[in-house]
């Protein structure tokens, strides 16, 4: 079993930052694939970036530029730097943890980009 736990998302103006975080515990041996997706009301969830045993990154076009994923190894922890936001990054975010055979969710945290 692998836990997820985001935090950071938050109210933040157009062409502003934030950083969310996504701490694992657990099975964290089996992991191999993190990443960050999100759901803006009435829309299907989609992925936004993706990190592969801590180096091979991949990103949704409507984020290349802006947004970046990294990762902490020593603290387990996922992060993503979004920079200059715009209102329709608006959404909630959830932290992904994919091993050989199973999907973790975190509970997701909400982003809101408005003036």
């Amino acid at each position: 079993q692998v836990q997820l736990v985001e935090s950071g998302g938050g109210l933040v103006q157009p062409g502003g930052s934030l950083r969310v975080s996504c701490a694992a515990s657990g099975s964290i041996f089996s992991i191999n694939t993190m990443g960050w997706h999100r759901q803006a009301p009435g829309k299907q969830r989609e992925l936004v970036a993706t990190i592969t045993s801590g180096i091979r990154t991949n990103y949704a076009d409507s984020v290349k530029g802006r947004f970046t994923i990294s990762g902490d190894n020593a603290k387990n922890t996922v992060y993503l730097q979004m920079n200059k936001l715009k209102p329709e990054d608006t959404a909630v975010y959830y932290c992904l943890a994919s091993t050989l055979y199973v999907d973790y969710w975190g509970q997701g945290t909400q982003v809101t980009v408005s003036s």
